[in-house]
């Protein structure tokens, strides 16, 4: 387990004990602009995403861990691989930190073990993520992890005063050798 396990937080598993989090933080609708949510979520529907959550990778393309912080084993947030894509070894990465605890280095720690896992167990050769142009803290968090911007989607999040621009970040893993 150390090599999911950092100075302050560990990624694990997601388990059933988790469902009242996820129900907090999914219909959570000031985030729902930032992803592709547009409704509440059941609890039942929730459950039943828990209950696929044991499956590989590879058949749901998707894998979420959760963020446990060390000193009080209190889970703090998620982050997920996403649109993983085996035959070109990448995959798209979101990170969720629960606000009471943002601004502890948490997001940073979880993305650097996030990204080691991906690099080392899956081969991948590509992270990549998108975030909001006005988002100043999740462009930092990446860039400051060795990202860096590849595009920008003009008008590609829409508000309700508007749409908005997202930036592309990407971070190619360094010690894969082309092919």
């Amino acid at each position: 387990m150390e090599f999911l396990e950092g100075k302050n937080i560990r990624l694990r598993a997601v388990e059933p004990e988790d469902l009242e989090l996820f129900y907090r933080w999914e219909n959570n609708s000031e985030w729902w602009g930032f992803g592709s949510t547009l409704a509440p979520y059941s609890r039942y529907q929730l459950k039943k995403y828990i209950e696929k959550s044991h499956c590989d990778i590879y058949e749901l393309k998707q894998l979420r861990l959760m963020i446990e912080w060390l000193t009080d084993r209190k889970t703090v947030g998620s982050v997920d691989l996403y649109d993983f894509d085996p035959y070109h070894l990448r995959a798209g990465v979101g990170i969720l930190v629960d606000s009471d605890y943002q601004q502890r280095g948490i997001a940073s720690e979880a993305l650097s073990l996030l990204e080691h896992y991906a690099f080392s167990f899956f081969r991948l050769h590509m992270l990549y993520a998108y975030a909001n142009i006005n988002n100043e803290a999740s462009k930092k968090l990446f860039l400051s992890r060795g990202y860096s911007i590849s595009g920008t989607l003009h008008d590609w999040l829409a508000f309700e005063n508007g749409f908005s621009d997202v930036v592309i970040l990407q971070k190619i893993n360094a010690n894969k050798v082309n092919d």
